[in-house]
């Protein structure tokens, strides 16, 4: 790695300061720049291509004669009438003629690079005239294009230095201070982009950018002797969307604080922006000299269960107001996943000083910054780079009841039942989404929200097509496929799927994703036998098709569940393998009555259905509704695979309730349960995920798993009970 020249860093040293202050008295009539150009000689300040650093050199000088170190030469005034504008044309750039409707129909779509003086007036015209940024110069090393085709000058580009300090961004890279100011030079700012007014043409923002990113590289490099590793840019979304930038495969990083970069007194005055970013190199952070799972990039699954660091990488950072609350937090789940069936006071082996710190922790007002999304935040992050790494991902969303009937005197429950005589019970409502890989591996809990249901009111009359989605409980499974459409744009080379149950088919729900222009695709179970635009009802339509493919289904056992005060019985099923029909078509769903203004759903449905079930079984058949193409069986096949997954949460439901016991939870308030569920919901994603992988890959290392000191003390056990242990 080429480090950047910390000039500034090198001048303020006091041997250097002491040599530039007896240049100064020693020399007369020497310019500024001048001195510069000596200075660059003297501490070999040059770029890559072997020229001075003078532009460098000389503001760093700046800065140093405002902190009193020395004074300057003064600046040369400027004649009289000269201009401080920048070059342009003496007349507007003509308008292009009319466009065709799409990018991929315009002729001789070309980017030239701005290198002549009628190249660099007609740039400079069309950002002063079209450009929001107007007459303001661009910084540091310099790459401009203008956007010509057979119509004419279609807009332009420039690129220029990226932000000096930007938190998103550099956390996302994993830079402090000391590497970025090595390697910031590798990273270029895109900081204009101009479509012409009145230029309308589908897909040409997403294919100019597309251009730019193939060729910048090696211009740059010509130009200044290295090529850059890393491209930023930034959104105003009260103007624009950023749609092409996802349609490019930029990733969206964060957001801005609103900070120009001459905000030396922090006022925040400017527009708060997002950031996206594009890696012109796939290992660019090794090339940054960092390690290649630092910032918040890719992460591989089996680097998320280390005996020794998981806890840290889970819970860490959680912000939660205090430092010291957030490395409690650490302690708290790194003891609770050692013994994850006890209590507190259990899992910390009855030391008092843990206890007592674990309640102080829980037991924060309820206003204060630990709440369940913060809770949950560093895992959240660290799915989302586990998801990074993954070609396809699998969201599960779904819901569960947790009973807190015995608790009495415990404040803001909810009622999330009743049982056969109508006494209520008294609970929280979880409705999370579990990212899955394709082969059910679980990658962390990407979302979760915790609600106390209140029961309708039988004042209430308004019928449910008067009553806005917001307004739902069904809205839950919007807001969880509307947080995996944002999360896309952070990993533009994942498919991500969302999963869910036959409580997610309604209207509203296809509607928001179709609605969203989504790169995400639905998978759901229906539930409703609505009508189509054709001749017959969903199923039956689909039941007219011809059968596509024959194949078996494992079906699980069910152990017997006796009747308890409220919970039904449930009775034995033993496992088998059913033989199912394989049909699929593709439908169109209208509208309902109460959105009649809005167009039919264009929809796949997938229909299995067991042939010949056991006398008294019941039989398995499903309708499963999904945006993806079905063009073969193979593409229906999976469908049905994916959607058998959808039961991994089921298992996460049951560890959280048998494994980690959070119905067994006892505070005085649903904010304090919340907290502890949150740990938990952590905790029992890694013993599901740590049980799975031992079970289908027991050749893993013991490592990957577990502590030095946990195995040490299994070889322990194991010699005592003469077990034969693999070697690792």
């Amino acid at each position: 790695m080429n480090k950047q020249n910390q000039i500034k860093r090198t001048l303020s040293q006091a041997d250097s300061i002491e040599y530039i202050r007896h240049r100064l008295e020693s020399v007369d009539n020497a310019s500024r720049t001048q001195l510069a150009d000596e200075f660059c000689e003297h501490f070999s300040f040059f770029d890559p291509n072997g020229d001075k650093q003078t532009a460098g050199c000389l503001k760093a000088l700046r800065k140093l004669e405002t902190q009193g170190w020395f004074i300057l030469p003064a600046s040369l005034a400027r004649k009289p009438g000269q201009s401080v504008g920048q070059r342009r044309l003496d007349e507007p750039v003509p308008a292009p003629a009319p466009l065709p409707d799409d990018a991929g129909k315009i002729e001789r779509l070309t980017l030239i690079q701005v290198s002549n003086e009628r190249q660099i007036r007609t740039w400079n015209e069309l950002m002063i005239r079209d450009h929001p940024q107007g007459e303001r110069p661009l910084v540091g090393r310099q790459v401009r294009y203008l956007v010509k085709s057979e119509h004419g000058w279609l807009g332009g580009i420039g690129f220029s230095a990226a932000a000096l300090h930007l938190e998103a961004r550099d956390r996302w890279i994993g830079w402090d201070w000391a590497s970025r100011q090595e390697g910031l030079h590798y990273v270029v700012g895109m900081s204009r982009f101009l479509i012409r007014e009145g230029v309308h043409c589908q897909n040409l923002a997403s294919r100019i950018l597309g251009m730019a990113v193939r060729v910048l590289p090696k211009h740059f490099e010509a130009r200044y002797g290295y090529q850059p590793l890393l491209l930023e840019s930034f959104i105003d979304t009260t103007h624009h969307y950023g749609t092409c930038y996802k349609a490019a495969n930029w990733q969206w990083i964060g957001r801005t604080k609103g900070r120009g970069r001459q905000d030396k007194w922090r006022q925040a005055s400017k527009s708060i922006k997002d950031i996206y970013v594009y890696p012109l190199v796939n290992d660019f952070r090794p090339q940054l000299g960092l390690k290649k799972d630092a910032g918040l990039g890719e992460l591989a699954l089996t680097e998320s269960i280390s005996g020794d660091h998981w806890a840290e990488q889970e819970f860490g950072g959680a912000p939660l107001g205090d430092k010291r609350l957030s490395k409690r937090l650490v302690e708290i789940g790194l003891n609770k996943a050692q013994s994850p069936g006890c209590s507190y006071n259990g899992a910390s082996q009855g030391e008092w000083p843990k206890v007592k710190a674990y309640y102080r922790f829980i037991d924060q007002p309820d206003d204060s910054a630990i709440t369940l999304q913060n809770i949950l935040l560093p895992h959240r992050e660290q799915t989302i780079r586990r998801m990074k790494a993954e070609n396809t991902v699998l969201c599960v969303q779904d819901g569960t009841n947790l009973n807190y009937s015995r608790l009495v005197d415990c404040t803001g429950l909810g009622q999330i039942g009743t049982n056969q005589t109508g006494a209520t019970s008294a609970g929280l409502h979880l409705h999370s989404t579990l990212a899955l890989t394709t082969e059910g591996l679980p990658l962390g809990v990407l979302q979760a929200d915790c609600t106390a249901p209140v029961a309708n009111s039988e004042e209430d009359k308004k019928k449910s097509k008067d009553i806005p989605i917001e307004e739902k409980k069904t809205f839950c499974w919007i807001e969880g496929l509307r947080d995996c459409m944002a999360l896309k744009a952070q990993m533009p080379h994942t498919r991500i799927v969302n999963v869910s149950d036959r409580e997610a088919d309604f209207f509203e729900f296809f509607d928001e994703q179709r609605h969203q222009c989504s790169r995400v695709d639905v998978l759901v179970r229906a539930k409703h036998n609505r009508g189509t635009t054709g001749e017959h009802r969903l199923f039956e339509t689909v039941k007219h098709s011809p059968i596509k493919s024959e194949f078996e289904i494992a079906v699980p056992r069910q152990s017997a569940r006796a009747k308890k005060s409220k919970q039904k019985a449930r009775e034995k099923r033993p496992s088998r393998v059913a033989k199912v029909s394989l049909r699929y078509r593709k439908v169109e769903l209208p509208p309902p009555h109460h959105h009649k203004d809005k167009e039919p759903i264009s929809l796949w449905i997938v229909h299995v259905r067991e042939k010949k079930p056991p006398q008294d079984a019941e039989r398995l058949e499903w309708f499963l509704l999904t945006t993806m193409a079905i063009a073969s069986v193979k593409d229906a096949l999976q469908c049905v695979k994916w959607y058998k997954l959808r039961w991994r949460i089921e298992d996460w439901h049951r560890v959280l309730k048998s494994g980690c016991g959070i119905e067994k939870l006892a505070h005085k308030t649903a904010e304090r349960l919340k907290r502890s569920v949150a740990i938990n919901m952590i905790v029992a994603w890694r013993i599901m995920l740590m049980t799975l992988l031992g079970r289908d890959t027991p050749s893993l290392p013991a490592e990957i798993m577990f502590s030095d000191l946990e195995i040490k003390v299994l070889n322990a056990y194991a010699k005592k009970k003469v077990i034969a242990l693999p070697k690792h």
